[in-house]
Order: structure tokens, then sequence, then C-alpha cells
């Protein structure tokens, strides 16, 4: 039998110092919610094994060289969505794939150094992808809010 994961507060906070400062040390951490390392240590450990945890580094598209976001929304015919979904995934300017509900079975987050990159790729690329009916691009004209920050975490029980 497994052991019921409960996300507690003490995760709860845990987790909001890791998404203030990904590099902070369990020590520093520790500090900062008047606990001891070795219990921020076990904490995360527990969530990562839980498969509540996951610590990445997260870049900035700008700073690479990637200056146009694109939104691209895909109707599929003749071919199931997932494997649609996942051949476009493939692309390197592919930086999300989402199967969908709506007029649309698939939605598509591109970034591109240049604008002018979007026809080719749409063209010569993209819509070689056997099963897609048709693709609806929208750029993206500024950026109000990009965070990896916003899942919410509640203590639903987990078996």
């Amino acid at each position: 039998m497994s052991e019921i994961f409960v996300f507690d507060d003490t995760d709860r906070k845990i987790v909001e110092q890791l998404r203030q400062n990904g590099r902070a040390t369990n020590q520093q951490i520790a500090e900062s919610l008047n606990l001891i390392a070795s219990t921020v240590s076990t904490r995360i450990r527990r969530m990562e094994e839980a498969g509540m945890l996951r610590v990445v580094a997260v870049s900035d598209f700008a700073v690479h060289g990637y200056h146009v976001i694109i939104h691209v929304a895909v109707q599929v015919s003749g071919r199931p969505a997932l494997d649609v979904a996942e051949d476009l995934a493939e692309f390197p300017e592919v930086f999300a794939a989402h199967l969908v509900t709506g007029s649309y079975q698939i939605s598509l987050l591109l970034t591109l150094r240049d604008i002018d990159e979007l026809p080719s790729l749409i063209t010569d690329q993209l819509s070689k992808v056997p099963g897609i009916k048709s693709m609806t691009p929208a750029v993206g004209l500024d950026v109000v809010r990009y965070g990896l920050d916003t899942g919410p975490i509640d203590s639903r029980r987990l078996a």
C-alpha cells in the first residue's frame, strides 16, 4: 500500500521560497521559515519523489535572441490529434504543444528570432505534418505575464 502524501502549509512555504529563488540552499530556506536544513531537504526530496515538485531552470527567450512569440491554432483531420501534436512538438521553434477543446484540436506556442521566419516555418515545415487541416497563427504583441509559478498548490491528498 502506498503512503498517503499530504501537501501541508510547510511544504507550500518551501515551494514559495523556491519560486522566489530557485538557487536558495536548504539552509537559507530553513532560516527563512524557522526550520532546520535537514527538514527542508527531507521535505523537498519527499515532494520530488511524490511527483509534487520539480525544480527547473528557465531562460529568458529575448536574451537568447527570440523576440517573437506566436500562438498557432491547429485543426486536425484524418489522423489522431495526439499524433499530430507529437510531430509538431519535435520542431525546435515549438516550446509548448497542447491538445485543446473547441474549434481546433491543438494549440502551439512558438518562438522565433524574427517575424520574417514565420511564413516559411508555416508553409514549408509545419504544414507538411500529416493530418493538419488548417493553421491559424496569431502574433504575440507584448508579454503581459510570463511565469511558471502560476500552478495552484493545495492540500489535496494523493494516494
